[in-house]
């Protein structure tokens, strides 16, 4: 097998003296869709900032093609080709969502995604690139999250709860139009609370409990019994 695009090694994460990770171990290979599960809590969204360089880390603990990312900013991270679409969408509220897509684009990597290609992915942005960002109803404005984290033309996109408070109608738009993100060959973790549809789109799953790995393998193999035990902490 190929060397890992992503690998993580005894990564622990902490806010002052709360420690969030113990310890946590990845490897992920190109081309995979990797799920993280876990209740409120665990350090899903921790993992998240970790690996996208919001949190800053021992050099060695996140690697990204081989090379230590530990310590870059955010912004070196994404220039390295990994993109985060952050829990809360977290757009710009003075920018049109044209200005806001845009801003994915300044890295400057080349690859398949423009602005063409993400209103291919949701026309509804076309229809709506003038407005206000914050003026979109919340599906919409998670489509607008989507589309800035492609335009950085990531080799690894992190979904940090994508489908967080948002409709079943809306949730199903986005999870449809996943294949045609990832279909190039992308790389996503996607943290998610809805167990069933984290399982549906990956290929591997990850369960965290109180900021450890309770759980790892493909996600044909896991048992809802195995995922209940490792997502509550209670013997299987």
């Amino acid at each position: 097998m190929s060397d890992p695009i992503l690998s993580l090694s005894k990564l622990d994460a902490h806010y002052g003296d709360f420690q969030a990770l113990y310890g946590v171990d990845m490897d992920i290979h190109a081309g995979e869709v990797i799920a993280i599960i876990g209740a409120n809590g665990a350090g899903k969204s921790t993992l998240m900032r970790s690996i996208s360089g919001l949190l800053r880390n021992a050099p060695e603990q996140v690697r990204l093609n081989g090379e230590p990312i530990g310590t870059l900013r955010a912004d070196e991270v994404a220039y390295r080709g990994l993109a985060l679409v952050p829990e809360g969408r977290q757009l710009f509220p003075s920018l049109s969502v044209e200005e806001n897509l845009m801003l994915g684009g300044k890295v400057g990597r080349p690859g398949p995604w423009s602005l063409n290609a993400v209103y291919d992915l949701f026309p509804v942005l076309k229809e709506r690139r003038k407005q206000a960002s914050t003026s979109l109803s919340g599906g919409q404005q998670q489509m607008v999250a989507i589309g800035r984290a492609l335009m950085a033309n990531p080799e690894v996109i992190l979904f940090d709860e994508i489908s967080l408070g948002l409709a079943p109608v809306i949730i199903k738009t986005i999870y449809d139009a996943l294949p045609g993100i990832i279909g190039g060959g992308m790389t996503a973790l996607v943290v998610e609370q809805d167990i069933s549809k984290a399982l549906e789109v990956s290929s591997r799953v990850f369960c965290l409990q109180e900021g450890r790995v309770s759980l790892s393998g493909k996600t044909g193999d896991v048992s809802r019994d195995q995922i209940t035990a490792a997502y509550f902490g209670v013997a299987a």
